[in-house]
């Protein structure tokens, strides 16, 4: 994934993308939310590979599983 996700203030503010390209993480990520497969992705954008979508994947569940604030219930 290391190679995959990159993050560069130069490009789209710093927010995480794929290979140093314009495609952020999010914009996979919300597509896949919204229904759209794996072939549909591949298909619109002629760069992206099946890995990136994996990592992308996990970049997701590696955020949603780091804790650094405790929040009071």
């Amino acid at each position: 994934m290391e190679n995959r996700i990159t993050i560069n203030p130069e490009i789209c503010h710093g927010k995480p993308t794929i290979r140093n390209s314009r495609l952020l993480v999010t914009t996979v990520l919300e597509l896949l939310a919204s229904g759209m497969t794996y072939e549909e992705l591949l298909a619109d954008y002629s760069s992206l590979e099946v890995e990136d979508i994996h990592a992308c994947l996990n970049f997701a569940a590696q955020i949603v599983n780091f804790r650094s604030v405790s929040v009071a219930a």
